[in-house]
């Protein structure tokens, strides 16, 4: 169903009318960081294994993260693998990649992974998505990297985002990452460009973006389609990138694929891109999902690799 991303909104947009608050309010995590499973003590500058949950790294409830740490871990190799969901901007939790999580921390046991949340946009509380949603992986990055030391990790990092999630992190590191240290992005079934026909023909999809979209932090008169759009925003400094879509995708066309594909081949920028038989990463056969877990694996170790 073409409109499946506005049906979604309104179907969210009218529950948080209704109940007068954000998505995400009534699972406020508690005040305290809880430490969970494999560790051997509370302090995260041990070299045991350790995990910590629900980390705050701003003022919003929704502004938290939970980070796996491995043991034998140093400020010298153990880079960073973060994950981020999808859900239209509007919807999702860091819940909802458990099985990526799970399938990320067997791969690559020498990594440090965040499973991070973001504030879900909500025009009924006056939260729209971009370009906070961006900003918030920032701020992630940056706390991360100030606690480096008691940590003990080497503040390099790879973004994995899946949906809305893959859009969030192609456009940070497109466009937020200064200071380069983010070494590759994993994009699944990531919205790409906003400008496609797809979406411009749609006039429902312009009310979408209206309300997603901050406009008083972009220049005036900016084409918001085109600020908030991945494949206008590759240059010479893009990381490497690996894409999986699908071929008959209800939700992001194929065409937003062949897209970055093609901007990323012109600005050299190293990247592979698959394409499977199916719907939104939801319907892909067995072998398909094998074969995206090799790719990845592959990908992974080759752009953020861990030295022991």
């Amino acid at each position: 169903m073409k409109y499946s991303w506005l049906y979604l909104f309104i179907i969210v947009l009218s529950v948080s009318v209704s109940t007068g608050c954000s998505s995400g309010d009534d699972a406020t995590p508690s005040d305290d960081t809880t430490q969970t499973d494999d560790t051997t003590g509370d302090d995260p500058t041990s070299a045991a294994a350790a995990s910590f949950t629900d980390v705050s790294y701003g003022d919003n409830p929704q502004q938290v993260y939970d980070i796996y740490l491995p043991e034998a871990r140093s400020e010298t190799k153990t880079k960073v693998i973060i994950l981020v969901h999808g859900g239209g901007w509007i919807e999702g939790d860091k819940a909802d990649m458990a099985e990526i999580l799970a399938q990320i921390r067997a791969d690559f046991p020498d990594h440090a992974v965040v499973n991070m949340n973001y504030v879900l946009a909500n025009p009924a509380a006056n939260l729209p998505a971009f370009p906070y949603q961006f900003l918030d992986v920032d701020r992630v990055i940056e706390q991360l990297t100030a606690q480096r030391e008691e940590l003990m990790i080497l503040p390099e990092f790879g973004l994995l985002g899946t949906s809305a999630g893959a859009h969030i992190s192609l456009m940070y590191d497109y466009v937020y990452d200064d200071d380069d240290q983010v070494k590759f992005v994993a994009d699944i079934v990531g919205p790409t460009d906003f400008t496609d026909p797809f979406y411009a023909d749609d006039p429902n999809f312009s009310l979408l973006l209206q309300l997603l979209v901050d406009a008083s932090q972009y220049p005036s008169g900016a084409d918001l389609a085109q600020a908030t759009s991945p494949v206008y925003q590759v240059s010479a400094s893009a990381s490497p990138t690996i894409m999986f879509y699908g071929d008959a995708d209800p939700l992001v066309p194929l065409t937003n694929g062949n897209t970055l594909d093609a901007r990323l081949s012109d600005a050299m920028i190293d990247h592979s891109y698959t394409v499977y038989e199916g719907g939104h990463g939801d319907d892909w056969s067995p072998e398909s999902y094998v074969d995206l877990q090799v790719k990845l694996r592959a990908f992974i170790s080759n752009y953020l690799p861990v030295n022991r």
